[in-house]
């Protein structure tokens, strides 16, 4: 384009910017005017709540209201952007599809060769209220390229790393925003490499089902992330979006009122996040349940013996399907009824018992009391104070007495005690004729290592406690869910989500799988991440071991093969990285070259905090704006930190998902000593979007 046309373009987009702009502040200023008013209903009060989503959604489009333009064949003129605005009148076009919509969807994936309709995508740069450039790209085979708008990928690429994510509507490519746009329903693995946008797409993926199934806010969505830092990385994501129905989380977190205490060895993780402690602690609790037995009762004064086969098909009708609580609940219902049968039984039994024998009697009786006075009976008596027959109301009083009595409450609290699901944990897994009992696939060398734990919760303790929770149940009866809230919602570990998102879900145990389903019962998950990239103590190396034991074969698998972040010069280091690892995959193909080799420099280990200083200082000058990020073994972190409180020094779990302009890697030998090393280092090398530098250590 050139200089003249390029000016014209700019002032056409600011004059459909302006445009924009005012018909959001008109929308604005009518849901305002509409929040105010009184809120009468709960009718209304739902309707109140979908305006203050609208409200935030069009707040939060201030940067990139429009950033993309649609030219087709028939000369229709689309402009995209964050939110959906609608024309002046309802017979106008509207100003701003939203890039959720259908009609937005061949921006990401209309081609030269297959144009869809299109002649011309238009990529709108702008800062704030200001179109600050723009970016065309002919789709009629003129302009090689695989990339959907290059130049504004590039650019977005290229622009400095402030320590938290952006959102990439704009540029979504092709291969992305298919993922974005899949079929919600059951589970979707995407494997991508390094680079591949894998985080940015799930989190784009949540703002398209939010728009497009409304219902789902109504239960929300769970984004569960590997770390806090990194939930802190992606915080701004999804409200750019305009997305607030989402639950963010880390697994070590989704149990509230539990925090993770200790650390643990690997080799303890990986023992307890195999998937057998599921059926394990539901035997473990099953058999917590009493055996059926004849049950002897006070009432009144009179002992009532309910029989062993009325208890057992009191216990398996109420344990069917329900927690041990629940349960317990239920079968005291069911005893309830049981005792007040048993009690009008016998009561009539003794009526027809005293009866024998006194039929004149009786007769004479009945007969003076027909031709009685009714006031010479007592005021509202009937039913069996009157004959001894009991009626239907006479036998629902006795059931609500029999339910409220102290004495019956307390036998049956003693008979069927109730459980304490943290106390039954500590229980199992500190005893070894329990654990050798209930999880006999442990040998005793296992056993000895999880009996010989400190005390205090660890990480793999909280899919264990989780588990339990869900069996034993709680004691408190829950009604609907009702309306969601985030902060609700997070505060309530048996909350159903109607989407939940996994970022690094190759981290997961098979039984951290456990909890994400127990969160999610209709499977509609998304879970994305790179094998390639485990660090996690399980042996799993596909994704079929992952998550076979929790989804079996029930999963749709996607890949995202290009690499946008991590330059060309950087990505060539990677393949004999992954050879080391034991990978079956190739490393994502690089798309882009900085023109910036990555270099190396040999240091001494007296030396290394000094030179680690020295090189990070001449890096942060270099991506002056920019963000400098130090990833290390762990055994020197915490003399690295020492030596540069004020840059981030991670390990290389820590750094999984985190970006950078410049990367220091100290002493690469020592991450691939670690376990698992080699997947580390490929993590390692992989974190900068610009310049990596490598520090080797003199033994």
């Amino acid at each position: 384009m050139d200089s003249a046309a390029h000016t014209t373009a700019l002032s056409e987009e600011q004059e459909k910017l302006d445009e924009a702009f005012a018909g959001r502040d008109r929308i604005l200023a009518h849901v305002d005017a509409q929040l105010a008013t009184q809120t009468r209903d709960a009718t209304q009060m739902a309707r109140m709540q979908l305006l203050r989503r609208q409200r935030a959604e069009l707040q939060n489009a201030d940067h990139g209201l429009i950033f993309g333009r649609l030219d087709a064949h028939d000369r229709t003129v689309r402009h995209l952007g964050r939110v959906g605005i609608p024309g002046a009148t309802d017979d106008d076009d509207p100003l701003v599809i939203d890039w959720r919509a259908p009609a937005a969807r061949a921006f990401y994936t209309a081609t030269p060769v297959d144009p869809q309709g299109q002649a011309r995508r238009r990529h709108v740069r702008t800062l704030g209220r200001e179109v600050v450039g723009v970016d065309d790209e002919p789709l009629d085979g003129s302009a090689e390229t695989e990339l959907v708008g290059e130049g504004a990928l590039l650019a977005a690429l290229g622009e400095r790393r402030t320590g938290q994510m952006g959102s990439a509507a704009a540029t979504l490519q092709r291969e992305q925003d298919d993922v974005v746009r899949a079929d919600a329903r059951g589970p979707l693995i995407v494997q991508g490499g390094p680079g591949t946008g894998k985080t940015v797409v799930a989190l784009h993926r949540v703002a398209y089902l939010l728009f497009t199934y409304p219902q789902l806010a109504a239960q929300g969505v769970l984004v569960i992330g590997p770390s806090p830092r990194f939930l802190d990385y992606i915080a701004q994501v999804l409200p750019a979006l305009g997305e607030t129905a989402v639950v963010s989380s880390t697994v070590d977190s989704l149990v509230p009122g539990i925090e993770v205490e200790r650390a643990e060895s690997r080799a303890i993780a990986e023992l307890k996040g195999r998937a057998s402690w599921q059926q394990s602690l539901m035997n473990y609790v099953a058999a917590r349940v009493p055996q059926a037995e004849d049950l002897e009762l006070l009432w009144e004064g009179e002992s009532v013996v309910l029989p062993a086969s009325s208890i057992a098909r009191a216990l398996a009708a109420s344990t069917s399907g329900r927690s041990y609580h629940a349960a317990r609940t239920a079968f005291a219902e069911r005893i309830h009824e049981l005792l007040a049968d048993a009690v009008v039984e016998h009561s009539e039994a003794l009526l027809a018992q005293a009866e024998e024998g006194f039929e004149d009697i009786l007769g004479k009786i009945d007969a003076g009391l027909a031709r009685s006075d009714d006031r010479a009976l007592p005021d509202g008596a009937r039913g069996s104070e009157i004959d001894g027959t009991f009626s239907d109301e006479d036998v629902e009083r006795l059931r609500e007495r029999i339910s409220t009595d102290r004495a019956l409450t307390q036998l049956l609290d003693e008979w069927w005690p109730t459980l304490e699901v943290e106390s039954e944990l500590r229980r199992l897994l500190t005893s070894r004729e329990l654990l050798h009992l209930w999880m006999p696939s442990l040998s005793d060398s296992d056993v000895n290592l999880i009996v010989g734990e400190p005390t205090g919760w660890a990480p793999s303790d909280i899919p264990l406690l989780d588990a339990l929770y869900d069996l034993i149940g709680s004691l408190d009866a829950r009604g609907e869910q009702g309306e969601f809230l985030a902060e609700r919602a997070a505060a309530q570990r048996d909350w159903v989500y109607g989407h939940v998102v996994i970022d690094e879900a190759q981290e997961l145990t098979e039984m951290h799988w456990q909890m994400v389903l127990r969160r999610c019962p209709s499977r509609s998950i998304t879970a994305v991440g790179d094998i390639d990239q485990t660090e996690a103590p399980h042996q799993h190396t596909t994704w079929e071991h992952a998550v076979g034991a929790a989804l079996a074969t029930r999963w749709t698998e996607a890949r995202l093969t290009i690499c946008y972040r991590t330059p060309s010069e950087v990505m060539a280091l990677t393949g004999p990285v992954l050879a080391r690892a034991g990978s079956r995959n190739e490393p994502p193909r690089a798309v882009r070259s900085v023109g910036i080799e990555p270099w190396e420099r040999t240091v001494s280990a007296d030396d290394l905090p000094a030179s680690a200083t020295a090189a990070v200082t001449t890096l942060a000058a270099s991506w002056s704006g920019g963000t400098v990020g130090v990833v290390a073994p762990v055994s020197r972190v915490s003399d690295l930190r020492k030596a540069m409180p004020d840059v981030p020094v991670l390990t290389a779990a820590e750094a999984k998902g985190l970006e950078w302009d410049a990367t220091l890697l100290i002493d690469p030998a020592g991450i691939a000593a670690e376990p698992r090393g080699w997947n580390g280092l490929y993590v390692a090398l992989t974190r900068c979007t610009q310049e990596l530098g490598q520090l080797h250590v003199n033994a």
